[in-house]
């Protein structure tokens, strides 16, 4: 049996985080990844799904200098993001928070993003595993390497700590942590709840020249049913452009209050339409008068898991603490912090990976959920914050937050997270209920599963 300092379970943004700040500290590290085949990557690797844009305070989040990142992997600069309702718009051209990066963010490549976080880690000197899946972790706390891992080839793999960084998959995590849970009880009732799934959809696909806009991201709210719900488009390479959305799984439309009013949903409709009609029906919608969708706006098929697509589960749960006493940090996705509100958590991905790798090698484990906590609170906080507002917006809503938030952002010029909220009436109300529910969740209260809840 083989035996390591830190073994990490899962090759995407957090899991090759961790194993490269664990080998840089000195540990002996390995990362297991099962990997997955892809039509626009020749080897096996992570899950690399993702809308891919980055916001320019979530580099800092990160913790990474830009200017290392290697041009080939940055596809557009963004100068904005553009949010669309129904009837009422909002151009957002600054965050307003304070960033090291000089512009509104880019779009990257995942996937090269993703092999170049692999490249460092391996320099950096830890193992990576493609192509032999997890099958289970056991734990015996009174072992000196504590975590065995069982590998589907039959090999096991031993360490003293062990990160868990298989994303919202957790496919490894929520049997790994129910050893610790009080009888009863389950990690996945905290982070699998029906209610709190969604998937996330997307289509490559090439744009007309004189529609692209390659320094914009775009994001239409109000227009399909559902708590987080909204297709987006983001600009990659060339002219091609990830369209997509998020959607929870399991709604049903006899449960939907007023299906007439969102713009995506026809008379017609006996059920909710699948992804890729969504899409078709936002593209008929923007550009159906004078374009043909299948001929002008072709799927690329040579990118994506399959046929130029790809379906990906998001996480929309609070964040979970990790059992550090038992020897074991929970990054990433795995640990709810990937959020459908803002569409994806690379970067926080990333961060939590740093930390868990970087503790664990210099034997200091304990402190983790502090530090993951200092580090990427305050996201988490607005996240879930404005979540929880948001979540039952109706196509009304949303047209009178986008009104409210332009009159703001042209007014105020500071970025809406800066903004005052300070015009009219509603934003008045709007401001009181962001204050109200910041601070209910302040001081950690948006983590849902505590370490004191493990039986340790």
């Amino acid at each position: 049996m083989e035996r390591f300092d830190v073994s990490v379970v899962g090759g995407g943004p957090a899991g090759m985080s961790a194993g490269e700040q664990a080998a840089t500290h000195g540990a002996s590290a390995v990362v297991l990844e099962q990997g997955v085949p892809r039509a626009d990557r020749e080897f096996l690797g992570p899950d690399s799904t993702d809308a891919a844009g980055m916001l320019d305070y979530w580099v800092d989040i990160m913790d990474e200098d830009y200017r290392e990142i290697p041009d080939h992997i940055i596809l557009q600069e963004l100068d904005r993001v553009e949010f669309l309702g129904p009837n009422e718009n909002a151009v957002l051209r600054r965050t307003g928070i304070e960033a090291s990066y000089p512009k509104m963010g880019f779009t990257f490549n995942r996937t090269w993003m993703d092999d170049w976080l692999r490249e460092r880690a391996e320099d950096a000197g830890a193992g990576y595993r493609v192509g032999v899946g997890v099958k289970r972790a056991e734990t015996d706390l009174d072992a000196e390497y504590r975590h065995t891992l069982r590998l589907a080839d039959g090999e096991d793999i031993a360490a003293k700590y062990l990160i868990l960084a298989d994303g919202p998959q957790r496919r490894i995590t929520l049997s790994a942590l129910d050893q610790f849970m009080p009888e009863g009880r389950s990690v996945s009732d905290h982070l699998s709840p029906p209610t709190a799934n969604h998937i996330a959809y997307q289509e490559y696909r090439e744009i007309p020249e004189e529609l692209f806009e390659r320094s914009a991201l775009k994001f239409w709210w109000g227009y399909i049913p559902g708590e987080t719900a909204y297709p987006w488009v983001f600009p990659n390479d060339g002219t091609v452009a990830r369209v997509g959305l998020t959607m929870p799984i399991g709604m049903n439309i006899d449960n939907i209050d007023n299906p007439e009013s969102y713009v995506l949903l026809n008379e017609d409709d006996e059920s909710l339409p699948r992804a890729g009609e969504y899409i078709r029906r936002l593209l008929e919608h923007e550009y159906g008068d004078e374009y043909d969708i299948e001929t002008d706006f072709p799927l690329v098929e040579d990118r994506g898991k399959s046929g130029g697509t790809e379906t990906y589960p998001i996480s929309s749960t609070k964040p979970i603490e990790s059992p550090v006493k038992a020897g074991i940090a929970v990054a990433g996705g795995a640990m709810g912090t990937t959020s459908a509100f803002h569409e994806g958590g690379y970067h926080v991905a990333v961060r939590t990976g740093k930390i868990a790798g970087e503790l664990a090698a210099t034997d200091s484990l304990e402190s983790y959920n502090d530090e993951w906590k200092a580090a990427i609170g305050d996201e988490i906080l607005r996240n879930v914050s404005f979540a929880d507002i948001v979540a039952d917006y109706g196509p009304d809503d949303w047209d009178d937050t986008f009104s409210m938030a332009d009159s703001l952002l042209k007014s105020e010029g500071k970025g809406l997270l800066r903004s005052k909220f300070g015009s009219g009436v509603k934003a008045a109300k709007v401001a009181a209920k962001y204050k109200k529910t910041k601070y209910r969740y302040r001081n950690g209260g948006y983590v849902q599963l505590k370490e004191s809840e493990y039986t340790i």
